[in-house]
């Protein structure tokens, strides 16, 4: 049987995206990941800030911090449902 294991993911989603919108976004993906048996899911909104070089020809993003604990076979799941949103800009994974 796998353990659960802490995991943080940091996620660059478009500036377009207004308080509400945002909050949307990640009650829904939340919701996904309990689909998942995730655990301890934290949000924390880190705020719109100025990139430093310009993705996608986007030069502001939204910043969202996701705290949870999964199993580590899940994690490919989490990284594709990112990959295929289009208001995802970038994501990153930390394993805690």
């Amino acid at each position: 049987m796998s353990v659960l294991k802490k995991y943080e993911i940091m996620i660059l989603l478009t500036e377009e995206f207004n308080d509400s919108d945002l909050k949307t976004w990640v009650f829904n993906y939340a919701k996904n990941l309990r689909k998942f048996n995730v655990s301890d899911i934290s949000v924390i909104s880190r705020g719109k800030h100025n990139l430093c070089y310009s993705i996608n020809n986007k030069t502001k993003g939204n910043y969202i911090q996701l705290n949870f604990s999964s199993m580590p076979k899940y994690l490919n799941n989490f990284s594709n449902t990112l990959k295929m949103d289009s208001q995802v800009v970038r994501f990153l994974v930390f394993k805690k």
